[in-house]
């Protein structure tokens, strides 16, 4: 299919002939946003590292469609502390040029700091500053890996809220590891549970209430999950803000289920 950028098929990772993903079917498309979601030790970031073509498979397959461009955001950011180096060397070093990489930082909402330390951003301007090395590539597949780690609550409805618009821009796909249940049912199209297997997958709205989800997560997890869907008429800002289409600034409009 034209639109369809990966596709596993019965992909199992073994370590010391133990599976830490085992036997995983998923296929991503254009237009995707598709969250792994699932307990510590559950293989999310084996799965993510196999997709990217680091991690070897032990058995199954993994098709990416010809000229595939892949923008990977880590979950860390590990650079030596005495190194000194500024947002824009950073950004240089991913190979692209100078006038990609700032517009890519314009776009991510951290331009402003293109000569500053990388040493002395926040988390979420840390966030923000991977996104962007990632966006430069013009990737067809995003994969990010807890995008919102170290980011406080206001900024993290914002950053979700960019990787849609993002994936819009882009017309690519997205694969995301999340932690935070509640953020991920606002946030994505399809919630794929992973235990080592695929527990269970389906639509935000329809899987806190699946067998699966509940044995996994626990009955307290699944019955305060609140299902947030979230009105197109209006973004955040970078400080979590709800900015519409007028530009004025108010209250974020959910509906709770």
């Amino acid at each position: 299919m034209p639109d369809q950028l990966v596709q596993l098929n019965q992909l199992t990772v073994q370590f010391d002939d133990r599976p830490v993903v085992d036997r995983v079917d998923l296929t991503v498309r254009r237009g995707d946003i598709i969250t792994i979601i699932g307990p510590n030790g559950a293989g999310k970031t084996t799965l993510i590292k196999a997709i990217l073509g680091i991690q070897r498979a032990s058995s199954g397959r993994i098709s990416r469609s010809s000229r595939l461009v892949i923008g990977y955001v880590p979950q860390h950011l590990s650079l030596e502390s005495t190194l000194p180096l500024s947002v824009r060397r950073f950004m240089l070093l991913s190979g692209r040029s100078d006038h990609e990489c700032l517009a890519a930082l314009e776009r991510t909402g951290v331009g402003h700091l293109v000569d500053a330390s990388v040493h002395h951003l926040s988390g979420g301007e840390t966030q923000r500053l991977l996104l962007a090395r990632a966006l430069a590539r013009r990737p067809d597949l995003l994969v990010l890996d807890e995008p919102a780690q170290g980011v406080d609550i206001n900024g993290q409805a914002a950053l979700y809220d960019l990787i849609r618009q993002l994936r819009d821009e882009l017309n690519c796909g997205v694969i995301m590891i999340s932690h935070d249940l509640h953020l991920v049912m606002a946030a994505t199209d399809k919630v794929i549970c992973l235990n080592q297997h695929v527990c269970c997958s389906g639509y935000p709205a329809d899987i806190s209430h699946d067998p699966a989800f509940i044995e996994t997560f626990g009955h307290q997890v699944a019955e305060s999950l609140a299902v947030y869907h979230h009105h197109h008429n209006h973004r955040h800002n970078l400080h979590g803000d709800v900015v519409t289409s007028a530009g004025h600034h108010g209250a974020c409009d959910h509906e709770h289920h």
